[in-house]
């Protein structure tokens, strides 16, 4: 029943990201409301990258499922994409978009957006990731790989998007998000700096997670969830 209800989850996760990813890409040619600029597309918006991300790993998952072989390759790639990238990112989009949005919405998702993307997408690109990520959690135990290499791969990811989003600033004088206009260069550096502690500890309480849902049924096939950490 789990098994069938796992399969379920991913084909319908996998199918729920890419009706939006596909909502989206149907945007294309439309007049952009003020606060988005054309300079590269939705790329430049860590929100769509992530919705590309979740995307990718269900797909990835429901191919996994229809393997015999529990440890197999796919599987194992499976188990790091969500481990290192999926459920921190997932997370880190989620938190962060909800805390500036109710502190002040102008910085980060001006008024004008709403008429471009309708409610339902813009909780679909930044509420419902969460409960999709829990619902993963519950249903599937992940092999965490070592935590140090882990948070150097979210380090050069992270570095990469910061870079990134810099050029684009660089190109057209313009912040991808409003708020990034208000820090000075030494305030920069330091809200990078902390969104990537709390990235860092998402990346950590989903290890608790897993650990503390499944260490239980690990005993009963006497594989503990700490002993079966990959050497990646």
């Amino acid at each position: 029943m789990t098994l069938t209800l796992r399969k379920v989850f991913h084909v319908s996760a996998f199918g729920w990201y890419a009706f939006v990813v596909n909502c989206l890409a149907l945007k294309d040619g439309e007049e952009l409301p003020p606060g988005i600029f054309v300079y590269g597309g939705p790329w430049k918006y860590l929100t769509f990258l992530n919705l590309l991300l979740q995307m990718c790993f269900f797909g990835l998952a429901a191919l996994s499922d229809l393997q015999e072989k529990s440890e197999s390759f796919l599987s194992r790639c499976k188990d790091l994409l969500f481990s290192v990238f999926v459920f921190p990112v997932g997370m880190f989009v989620v938190l962060l978009f909800w805390v500036i949005f109710t502190y002040d919405r102008e910085l980060v998702y001006p008024a004008t957006i709403d008429a471009f993307f309708p409610p339902w997408m813009n909780h679909a690109m930044h509420t419902f990731v969460l409960p999709v990520l829990l619902g993963e959690v519950l249903l599937q135990p992940h092999v965490y790989p070592k935590r140090k290499h882990a948070i150097t791969a979210l380090s050069v990811v992270g570095v990469a998007y910061l870079s990134w989003i810099i050029w684009v600033y660089l190109s057209v004088g313009i912040w991808v998000y409003p708020l990034l206009g208000y820090f000075s260069s030494a305030g920069l550096v330091f809200f990078f700096f902390f969104n990537m502690m709390v990235v860092t500890s998402l990346y950590v309480l989903g290890d608790k997670l897993n650990s503390f849902l499944w260490s239980e049924v690990d005993r009963n096939k006497r594989t503990p969830v700490k002993s079966r950490k990959s050497g990646l």
